[in-house]
């Protein structure tokens, strides 16, 4: 009896045989591939919300500094690397290069490691005349055909500054080490010109440029409410 107890007592102590690890392993493996498109597309998304929220961030940003200043930040030179002293520093009279992250105290790149594009146009970028308190007034417009499209509509004009977050796949974005990366879509090279048309739509494909601008409005009215305009 003490021999049968002690071959059953074996058996039932036995552990795994190798086709049970193996189905074991084969089944973790089979969860672990379907995880992985759902935890990078999770990720993906927290990333496009980050950038969505510095964007924010940048736009108040400069609301903040044309009513403290009277005038927006010009533009910091792109093909300056970072570790230059002046990098991130707004340059007059630049109208077209990346946001001036020293300037206004932000975070120098984007959730992929790039610098956030900015256009801003040079009649809100010169300081205040003496005696004024701001370097524009109530009437002043953007000069040229500022423009953000959607399929050929119109989704604003006469903007005063415009920002371009060049999205994961980073086509024309100005990198750290003063370089700037080519292709891109027809939209994403639009986005990445120094003209006065900028592609704002949904992402596809062939598109993940994140747009936003400065509303003219809001900006004099800000003005307006900080003393500084009419």
């Amino acid at each position: 009896m003490a021999m049968i107890r002690s071959l059953s007592e074996a058996r039932g102590h036995r552990g795994f045989s190798l086709i049970e690890l193996s189905i074991v392993l084969i089944v973790f493996a089979l969860l672990a591939g379907s995880l992985l498109p759902l935890a990078s597309g999770q990720r993906q998304q927290q990333e496009e919300l980050r950038a969505a929220r510095q964007l924010e961030q940048a736009l108040e940003a400069l609301y903040a500094h044309a009513v403290v200043y009277g005038h927006l930040p010009c533009p910091a030179d792109p093909a300056l690397a970072a570790a230059d002293a002046q990098a991130g520093a707004a340059a007059c009279p630049r109208e077209y290069g990346v946001l001036p992250w020293q300037t206004l105290g932000l975070a120098a790149t984007d959730p992929w490691g790039s610098y956030i594009s900015y256009f801003a146009d040079k009649k809100f970028t010169g300081p205040p005349a003496p005696g004024a308190g701001a370097g524009f007034g109530l009437h002043t417009e953007a000069s040229g055909e500022v423009s953000v499209a959607t399929g050929g509509i119109k989704l604003a004009s006469q903007i005063p500054a415009l920002l371009v977050c060049h999205g994961r796949n980073v086509h024309q974005a100005w990198r750290p080490d003063a370089g700037r990366n080519a292709g891109g879509s027809v939209d994403e090279v639009e986005n990445g010109k120094a003209s006065r048309n900028f592609v704002d739509r949904l992402p596809d494909a062939g598109y993940d440029d994140l747009v936003r601008w400065v509303n003219p409005a809001v900006l004099k009215l800000r003005l307006v409410n900080a003393g500084r305009l009419p």
